[in-house]
Order: C-alpha cells, then sequence, then structure tokens
C-alpha cells in the first residue's frame, strides 16, 4: 500500500467564520482524533488532499500527516462535502496503526458472466455495492471481485461466501446478500401462460 504525505497546518481558529475563510483560500479544515491525543484541530490544502487520496486506495490511503512537526499516520475517515458544489468541507483524520486492523469500505465488482441464469431468463441483482472489512492498513484491497459465473437460477451469494485477500475478514454480517437472482420478466410471463 502506497503512504503520502500531506502538511497540515494546527493554527486554526475555530468557528464557521474562519473555516468559510480557509476555504476560500483553498484549505479545508479539518480534525486529527484517535487513542492517546485529545482532538486536534488542523486544515490542509485542498488540492494536496485530493491528491493524496486519487489513487487506487481512494479513502482508504495511508497518509503520513505532518501537522506543524507533529508527524501521525492517518486515514481520511468521514468528509463533509458542501451539498451543492459537492466540494471537501471538512475532514476527520483518524490515528491508526499500520500494524493493527483498521475497518474500511472497499467496492465490490463482480465478474464472469452467469450463463445458466442468463439462459433461463432470469437476472442478476447486485445488493451490496460495498463491503466493510477489517485489515491492516498495507493490506485494504482496493477492490473485491465477486464470481458469479457458478450462480444457478434461484442461487444467492452472501458475504461469508465472498473469496476475500488472505488477512482481510468482514466486518459485518456474514449472511447478507452480496448478490441475489429473480425471474426476469420472459421467465414471469412464461410461468403465467403455463
Amino acid at each position: 500500500m502506497s503512504e503520502t504525505t500531506l502538511h497540515a497546518s494546527t493554527d486554526r481558529a475555530q468557528g464557521s467564520r474562519n473555516s468559510r475563510r480557509l476555504r476560500t483560500a483553498g484549505s479545508i479544515p479539518g480534525v486529527v482524533y484517535g487513542e492517546g491525543i485529545s482532538p486536534l484541530p488542523v486544515s490542509v490544502d485542498a488540492k494536496s488532499f485530493r491528491t493524496a487520496v486519487s489513487g487506487d486506495q481512494g479513502l482508504n490511503t495511508l497518509i503520513d500527516l505532518d501537522a506543524d512537526g507533529q508527524k501521525f499516520i492517518v486515514m481520511a475517515r468521514e468528509l463533509q462535502r458542501h451539498p451543492v458544489r459537492g466540494t471537501v468541507s471538512h475532514i476527520d483524520f483518524q490515528i491508526v496503526d499500520p500494524n493493527k486492523p483498521v475497518a474500511a469500505v472497499v467496492p465490490l465488482h463482480m465478474v464472469g458472466d452467469a450463463v445458466e441464469v442468463r439462459h433461463a431468463d432470469w437476472e442478476i441483482d447486485q445488493q451490496l455495492f460495498n463491503l466493510e472489512v477489517l485489515s491492516r492498513p498495507d493490506k485494504i484491497p482496493t477492490h473485491i471481485d465477486v464470481d458469479i459465473s457458478h450462480l444457478t437460477p434461484g442461487m444467492a451469494i452472501r458475504v461469508g461466501d465472498v473469496v476475500l485477500p488472505e488477512g482481510v475478514t468482514p466486518a459485518g454480517d456474514p449472511t447478507i446478500s452480496v448478490v441475489n437472482t429473480h425471474a426476469g420478466r420472459a421467465a414471469k410471463t412464461a410461468d403465467a401462460k403455463s
């Protein structure tokens, strides 16, 4: 997993007026929190932050945050966005231990062709598009492939069925459906006629 360095300023004043001033100047207000420290208000350059999280890992990127000489290994955990423009208006940085598992949300990609489902005029219905996993920060996958080629009509793939990389475990309920199959319009029409 790639680590990226991001410089932060700790001299930001609190309050919405000061936060607006920061955003106008091209910075994003934020807070660093984690075990062993009290929440630390910071601000980061908006362009540098976008560059830091624009790689394959996205928000799961491990960031070396240099806050005016204080060094933290963090992940961007919660982004608040402007309701109209969609620009990031606030960031929560969580301090992480690179050797301990963290929770991360990873996109799911369906791969393969469910030939039997298609030939029976049934349809594939993807229920889950992201999966929360527990993993060491350097082992967080960029995405997880869900192979649907073995599906037959009436089958489902649940979280517990998804093949995860070594060192990665699902954080939620293993019985939740990732992919379901159901009768398509043509199959329903044929059943109705018979």
